[in-house]
């Protein structure tokens, strides 16, 4: 038996209780998320080292980084892959997961997203809200994850922390306030004031690990003043015995104030916001306390709803050691020591070295031979997990990402984790005969890593075509193949990828009639098409009656279906956002078969598509390009010849900044033209924004092949 549960075994769930070292009211887990440079790396390597789990700050402009562990991230100084880590801070546990900032490993964010209780986002000080800020921040929204803003970066030239503070009110959200203000900016940065406590924070000794609390600076007094009441108002909001005190113009205590702000954060309505510089060591001993203040343990977040894999009836499991067990699998990664690391988060129960668990979404029953508790690329060895925790174990063998491993008695499905498209393509051919085998496995091992990297062979070529997120994500995938797995291969162009859709309603009818001699086959199906919102995916809908097709038939016609959309109408492309009705159809008694009605549906549907006036989409990306003044009009006409639409011009410092929509066949090797037009003073991030038709002229270059 996997778990045991009171009644069946109280003394051991006493025992239990007593080797837990941290009750679950005494858990976060928690998720650093931001824009790619906002310093998410080094605020991360500032918690590790005053929480004392480093005893160095690692760097990451000196390659040093203990959470960018991989070759590739200390060599380019990003964070590429998530990575987890566990600290404490003032008698709690925190699980901490560092995500990746760029836009082409957002799996990595949304896979952890989905998996924690509350995240700290970082802000550069100087740019403030940034365009990944807003995707990670929707991301961040789409799961519910209650939060809190760290603007970073407050002693670099050009900071301000009520301009990045003001960029979070319009572009994120409403509900932030502001709890702290830092004391001078730029060089003079010397600590922050906690708006609460209305005392001056500085931090002292060597790497800032003295916390010192002062009274306010006769200078900062009044803005303080002026910052407090804004943020009182605010939280008082939120209460009605606080909201008669603040009309009544009563003083309001630090613990009532927090106590409503704790609140509010874990229903959603508020969203703190600290300050200070992770580089010059202030403003980050403060961020723990808070997260340990106001983010939520386990205990406070909605329980999961899953479902029985049999019934499909709705199962709750709540965070309790004494629940059968439940934990969701949210990465899985190639460890060169250990092999094929699985990371997952107990939601229920607790897991034992040495047990079997059920694999609910395949039926099959994995051993857990090792569990281990990560600290970014090393490891430490546990005997058991209880619920609320994250963990990881090795060797499972049919295990993926989105997957539930439960208590065989009790079985249960939680939700998957849904990840967006790939967007790019490359076709790779391996170097030498020896190399072939060696690539398709080691290509297979990084799918199973990473969800939205994927492999697909080209039937009539006979290539093997891999896809991605972006020109990065590939080129980060093809150094991986070279160095970690020692395979050598050529590299072809980069390919949009392009989708197909209908824009109109059609009819169709086929038969698939062969006679042969002895048994026929026969099917006969009548199709209507009809397109769906962008987004809105694949809908198949049976509307047959009266038996017209027998109850077998009918997942055949779907399969027919799916498989051809797969070839695409137009010019091969998948088609997407597609609502498919089978309304009628006739079957022969003998002749019917389940390929006979394959095909049909197959036939009928590209008839159908062929009539409802299909096209071509192409992926737009939403691109922020910061400028010189000077080179302005030059990279604006630039983005007008490449098909883009500018969405909005705003001025950052002494630079510009220009956001438009462009469509990605058209921004290969854009960094580049971008360096050479500015003299290499602009700099520009993209990321991918939604699908759109293609021009009708794009259109037919594509089709003829002309276009990439």
């Amino acid at each position: 038996m996997l778990t045991c549960r009171p009644e069946s075994r109280p003394e051991e769930f006493e025992k239990l209780k007593i080797m837990r070292q941290h009750p679950l009211d005494k858990l976060r887990n928690i998720g650093i998320i931001a824009h790619i440079d906002a310093g998410k790396t080094t605020f991360s390597e500032r918690l590790l080292f005053y929480t004392g789990v480093s005893h160095k700050i690692g760097e990451v402009h000196e390659g040093e980084a203990v959470m960018d562990w991989m070759v590739q991230e200390r060599e380019r100084g990003i964070t590429i892959t998530s990575a987890a880590t566990t600290m404490y801070w003032k008698d709690h546990q925190i699980n901490l997961i560092d995500t990746p900032g760029h836009i082409d490993f957002t799996a990595e964010v949304q896979r952890s997203l989905r998996v924690l209780d509350g995240a700290v986002v970082v802000f550069d000080g100087v740019a403030g809200v940034e365009p990944q800020s807003e995707t990670v921040w929707r991301q961040a929204d789409k799961y519910k994850v209650p939060r809190m803003c760290f603007i970073n970066k407050l002693d670099r030239m050009g900071a301000s922390f009520e301009k990045s503070f003001n960029s979070i009110l319009k572009k994120l959200t409403k509900n932030a306030v502001a709890v702290q203000i830092p004391i001078g900016l730029e060089e003079k940065l010397e600590g922050v004031i906690d708006l609460i406590k209305m005392k001056a924070i500085y931090f002292e000794s060597e790497k800032g690990m003295q916390v010192a609390e002062k009274e306010i600076p006769e200078d900062f007094k009044k803005e303080a003043e002026v910052w407090r009441h804004k943020m009182v108002e605010k939280i008082a909001g939120e209460d009605d015995s606080l909201t008669e005190k603040f009309l009544e113009g009563k003083d309001i205590p630090a613990q009532e104030l927090k106590k409503v702000l704790r609140k509010a954060v874990l229903d959603y309505k508020l969203i703190p916001v600290l300050c200070g510089s992770a580089l010059k060591n202030k403003g980050v001993q403060p961020v723990l306390d808070a997260v340990v203040e106001y983010l939520p343990s386990p205990l406070e977040v909605p329980s999961q709803q899953g479902t029985d894999p049999k019934t499909a009836a709705v199962i709750e499991k709540k965070s309790s050691d004494e629940e059968p067990f439940a934990a969701l699998v949210f990465k899985v990664a190639t460890d060169p020591y250990v092999g094929t690391l699985t990371f997952f988060r107990v939601y229920s129960g607790v897991l034992r070295k040495g047990s079997y668990v059920l694999n609910a979404n395949t039926g099959e029953q994995e051993r857990i031979a090792r569990i281990l508790r990560m600290h970014a690329d090393s490891r430490q060895e546990l005997d058991i997990l209880y619920a609320g925790e994250i963990g990881a174990t090795v060797g499972l063998k049919a295990t993926s990402t989105g997957h539930t491993l439960c208590d065989k008695e009790r079985p249960v499905v939680l939700e998957k984790i849904v990840f967006p498209e790939p967007v790019i393509s490359i076709r790779v051919e391996p170097k030498t005969k020896a190399d072939q085998e060696k690539l398709i496995m080691s290509i297979r091992k990084l799918t199973d890593e990473d969800p939205t990297f994927r492999i697909k062979e080209d039937l009539e070529t006979g290539e093997t075509i891999i896809s991605g997120m972006g020109e990065l994500h590939l080129d980060i995938i093809a150094d991986r193949l070279r160095r970690e797995f020692n395979v050598e291969a050529n590299y072809g162009r980069p390919q949009v990828a392009y989708k197909e859709t209908i824009t109109g309603e059609a009819e169709a009818e086929e038969k698939y009639v062969r006679q042969s001699g002895g048994k026929g086959q026969y099917g006969h199906v009548l199709l209507r098409v009809k397109p769906k919102e962008r987004g809105a995916g694949f809908e198949f809908i049976d509307e047959i009656k009266g038996g017209a097709i027998p109850k077998e038939f009918i997942k055949p016609v779907e399969k027919g279906v799916v498989e051809a959309m797969d070839k695409g109408i137009v010019a091969g492309y998948p088609m997407v956002d597609v609502e498919v009705t089978l309304y009628d159809g006739s079957y022969h008694d003998v002749d019917s078969s389940e390929f006979a009605f394959k095909i049909a549906g197959s036939m009928a549907f590209q008839a159908a598509a062929k009539r409802a006036k299909p096209v071509i989409l192409e992926p737009i990306m939403k691109i922020e390009v910061v400028t010189p003044p000077d080179f302005f009009g030059q990279v604006i006409s630039d983005l007008s010849s490449r098909r883009g639409k500018i969405e909005e011009t705003s001025e950052r410092l002494e630079m510009k900044v220009i956001d438009a929509l462009v469509p990605l066949s058209e921004m290969f090797g854009y960094v580049t033209a971008l360096r050479s037009l500015t003299e290499g003073r602009a700099s520009s991030t993209m990321e991918f924004n939604s699908y759109e038709q293609v021009p009708s002229n794009i259109a037919q270059e594509i089709i003829d092949g002309k276009r990439q």
